[in-house]
């Protein structure tokens, strides 16, 4: 891609990537909604979405949670009371300051979290083994510019979802 003087990349170009972006997403978006599939019937998406932000931070304020997930607080707790119920989190007062709720997943959560985990790199991983070493490497130095651009945290060995420890 050429860009201009100003580092700008021009229209034309710019249109190609977002393009691209946009297929990319698609594919990762039905990846996820594969992996899902078969728990499906145990937690929705944004209660997923909770558990994967517990499975990355460890234990967690509700109100901390709530800012996480971008919702208000009373949403996070309906979440939460559906998957202490359902037995995949653990919600207590918190010792230090009994007006707040500690949040931390049970070991079936946990297990929930890795299962679908598992099934997002096992598929990737399946659709990567089809691409040649250059055009790894090129994937990986694009998805990085673009995680970075994007303000998204690298993944690490141990929150292979994208969240860092706090």
């Amino acid at each position: 891609m050429q860009e201009r003087p100003s580092g700008r990349v021009s229209a034309d170009d710019l249109g190609a990537v977002i393009s691209a972006v946009l297929t990319g997403s698609r594919l990762l978006v039905a990846i996820a909604a594969r992996s899902l599939a078969a728990v499906q019937d145990r937690v929705t998406l944004p209660q997923f979405r909770m558990l994967v932000v517990l499975a990355a931070y460890g234990e967690t304020k509700l109100v901390t949670m709530a800012d996480l997930l971008g919702v208000n607080s009373s949403t996070a707790m309906r979440m939460a009371d559906r998957l202490v119920a359902a037995g995949l989190v653990v919600r207590e007062v918190n010792p230090h300051n009994r007006r707040e709720n500690l949040m931390r997943l049970t070991g079936e959560g946990r297990g929930l979290v890795d299962e679908v985990t598992a099934r997002r790199r096992e598929e990737i991983a399946a659709i990567v083994a089809r691409m040649t070493p250059e055009e790894c490497q090129a994937l990986v130095s694009a998805m990085t510019a673009f995680n970075r651009a994007g303000g998204e945290p690298a993944a690490s060995p141990h929150y292979p979802l994208g969240w860092p420890d706090r």
